[in-house]
């Protein structure tokens, strides 16, 4: 395996650090937390491993395996990196390691299902358990130089595949169907890795959606504005085979892109026809989302707080005459403008209200206004930034317009 592939001792050095120090400030109580989920496994040593991870608040993590510890030795930085069957030995292993166990233990609570946390407290007597959940996604949420890396180099490929690749192999008549796998194809082509994880409980992604006209309002699972038939009823994302792109619609592609594990989200809209053939009910829709998409890219900088910069958003859309499709129609509206990005596409910090906790340099968003338009589907923009100390940087590319095709 080649170095770049591995998580440098550095780096897994800043995480503990930064997990440590919102421990003390979160979870006051908590010796250190105790984390099942695989992506937090990966986050905090470096392996995507099948077991559980002990961070104490001082000395060494403790990383317990049900299996692969042969492989997590080559992938992971961890000193203690050892075998366990039962929840029974979990006690012993660690103290073992010169890092036991407190009476008090935070937990990632969402990736523990109910019988697995039963188990856990039903062999660790005597244990405290409570959440270190706010703690994972506040360490996650600002991301390190050697993310930023990954993350500027996914948005590069992302920019690439939707304005130039793109344009040149889809065309009208095509099914959505066909458009995302045209995309897919474009990805692999340019050495993205495929996997868009999600972090919300249960939520999946398989790539995104591409919606032809009236798809793009489509009812929807999914916590996003966007709307899409997809494949069928087991399968609702990427496109439908039978719903054909026709000329003189809109085409709208709300689809990540990944690059070696960290995600990039983008939407772009696109017409089949002459710009003097876009009505003027979607022209106008348009442009509002361009107007709060740039709006709000200005007011991203260290201190701003979502909530403001949501309340603003909606403003916008209101003074417009546009909140009845902002964000989504009817029921499928939602109350956010964007989102954090990273490991998973749905991270902290949120864009609506109630998230006062300002923004930090190093943190990577996703801003996405839209605006459903009954009878015609849905237009807008997202794209993903970096922020910096003096403001946005663009990672997904600066185009906010609708791309002509045919």
């Amino acid at each position: 395996m080649s170095s770049p592939d591995l998580l440098p001792l550095g780096e897994i050095e800043f995480r503990y650090a930064r997990c440590r120090r919102l421990l003390r400030t979160l979870v006051p109580d908590a010796g250190g937390m105790l984390v099942t989920s695989r992506l937090g496994i990966y986050y905090l040593t470096g392996t995507l491993g099948w077991g559980l991870v002990w961070l104490p608040v001082e000395g060494e993590p403790v990383l317990l395996l049900r299996k692969g510890v042969e492989r997590a030795q080559l992938e992971s930085p961890l000193r203690h990196i050892l075998p366990f069957k039962s929840y029974k030995e979990i006690t012993s292993l660690c103290a073992g390691c010169g890092s036991p166990l407190s009476s008090a233990i935070a937990v990632d609570k969402n990736g523990f299902n109910w019988s697995m946390a039963e188990m856990l407290q039903s062999r660790m007597e005597g244990v405290r358990f409570t959440s270190c959940d706010a703690v994972l996604a506040q360490a996650r949420a600002v991301k390190s130089e050697w993310e930023l890396e990954k993350l500027r180099r996914c948005g590069a490929l992302h920019a690439k595949v939707l304005d130039e690749m793109l344009p040149e192999r889809i065309h009208p008549g095509m099914s959505e169907f066909d458009v995302a796998r045209t995309y897919v194809e474009a990805v692999f082509a340019c050495g993205g890795s495929g996997m868009l994880r999600m972090n919300a409980p249960g939520e999946e992604n398989f790539f995104g959606y591409a919606s032809a006209d009236t798809s793009g309002i489509y009812p929807t699972y999914y916590n996003g504005p966007l709307g899409c038939k997809g494949m069928c009823p087991a399968i609702p994302f990427m496109g439908n085979a039978e719903r054909l792109w026709q000329k003189r619609a809109l085409l709208s592609i709300d689809m990540g892109f990944n690059v070696e594990g960290y995600n990039t989200d983008r939407t772009q809209v696109y017409w089949s026809g002459a710009a003097d053939t876009i009505p003027g009910p979607i022209r106008r829709a348009h442009a509002v989302c361009v107007e709060i998409f740039e709006q709000t890219a200005a007011a991203l900088k260290p201190g701003a707080v979502p909530a403001e910069i949501w309340a603003e958003a909606c403003a916008v859309a209101e003074r417009e005459g546009q909140m009845d499709g902002f964000m989504g129609l009817g029921r499928d509206k939602v109350p956010f403008l964007g989102h954090g990005i990273g490991l998973t596409v749905d991270e902290t910090p949120v864009f609506a209200k109630g998230f006062t906790a300002p923004l930090e340099q190093g943190m990577v968003v996703a801003i996405e206004p839209k605006i459903g338009i009954p009878g015609s589907g849905m237009v807008g923009l997202e794209h993903t930034l970096e922020i910096t100390a003096s403001g946005a940087r663009p990672l997904t590319g600066t185009s906010k317009q609708i791309i002509l095709i045919g």
